[in-house]
């Protein structure tokens, strides 16, 4: 495992990475135009979401792919309500909501470097895998929507209940009946605004980076050989040189992001820490249990571990508008994305050889 963890942290991408989080943290004038990062991101989904495909192709469905996706799912529903009910000790219900969605869906980029990490030890994933990543995505966003619709409900219920014993005390109210009062307005308010369960779905399946990925998936398998053969230079030959041009810049994005971790409390900074632990955990034990190869095990691992830091945030933003997007977003994106890619994919991929 040590030295699994030394040749991650000489591999190319990961070093550009640092050199991004280095720029960063220095204040260098180092930027990357948005045009071409977005082009980045879009490429780096279309690629994966190809070759994917191209191999799913090449194998089809089999009762490996169908436990894979079967593993995944349960995942994606198990790995939200662990977060919710941990988070819900210490933080609001909403806060506890968004932030569980966040964990309980996936990072593409953190799957996409563990898929270069795992094939460079020769242990590739089946093409299954991507198909796993596509399904991840979206049932922690429901769960999260039906947790965030419950507690306005249950906030709306204790607000009723409250009003009348606050007139009945004399028609005067202390400070903490006023900033509960305050709280529940700001939430039903919120809550009025939040899009019902219905948009919020249409707006996860329509999503662009979503859609991309879907359709990138469909290609690869319809176009077969000849396909994946005219594709090969532009999916294959220049893929791992975006990859390290891509993550240069997350490392100048996580750079500014870390500055708001000041203001997230040590919970929560280790909640950011630890969860992604606890899905490894699970994806391990369920995979190991299951006889999933190497290859598949690290990445349905690395699925289980990492949380979103695009898709789940820009749904949350207006799906669950009483909580904060500077905690969702700066723990998925300033704490556990880094945390994955310099520790937890090679710990992940040596411990899924010991138990595969």
């Amino acid at each position: 495992m040590d030295l699994d963890a030394l040749k991650n942290l000489t591999d190319p991408v990961i070093l550009f990475f640092a050199v991004g989080l280095f720029a960063g943290a220095v204040r260098s004038n180092l930027e990357i135009p948005p045009a071409v990062a977005k082009f980045l991101s879009l490429y780096l989904l279309m690629a994966i979401g190809f070759k994917g495909g191209q191999a799913l192709g090449a194998t089809g469905l089999t009762g490996d792919g169908l436990t894979v996706l079967g593993l995944a799912l349960l995942l994606a529903v198990v790995i939200p309500l662990i977060g919710y009910r941990v988070l819900r000790l210490r933080i609001g219900a909403f806060d506890a909501a968004a932030i569980a969605a966040t964990y309980g869906s996936v990072s593409a980029v953190t799957f996409i470097a563990a898929s270069q990490y795992a094939i460079s030890r020769g242990d590739e994933p089946g093409g299954h895998m991507a198909v796993a990543l596509v399904l991840m995505e979206s049932p922690a966003i429901v769960m999260a929507v039906v947790l965030a619709g419950w507690a306005r409900s249950q906030s709306r219920a204790a607000a009723r209940a409250e009003v009348p014993v606050a007139v009945g005390a004399g028609g005067a109210s202390g400070p903490v009946d006023d900033a509960r009062a305050s709280s529940t307005a700001g939430g039903e308010e919120a809550a009025g605004e939040a899009p019902g369960l219905g948009a919020v779905l249409r707006s996860s399946f329509t999503e662009g980076t979503f859609l991309l990925l879907v359709g990138s998936l469909v290609v690869g398998v319809a176009s077969g050989p000849a396909g994946g053969e005219t594709m090969s230079p532009l999916v294959v030959d220049l893929f791992k040189g975006l990859l390290a041009f891509f993550l240069l810049d997350l490392g100048l994005v996580v750079a500014r992001q870390m500055r708001e971790v000041r203001g997230i409390s040590p919970f929560l900074v280790g909640f950011a820490l630890v969860m992604p632990l606890v899905g490894a955990s699970l994806a391990l034990g369920l995979g190991s249990l299951a006889g999933l190869s190497v290859g598949d095990l690290t990445l349905l691992t690395v699925l289980a571990a990492s949380g979103s830091y695009i898709v789940v945030p820009a749904v949350a933003r207006y799906a669950i508008p009483e909580a904060l997007p500077s905690r969702y977003l700066t723990m998925a994106l300033a704490i556990t994305f880094p945390f994955n890619i310099v520790v937890g994919i090679p710990l992940y991929h040596s411990l899924a050889g010991v138990l595969a």
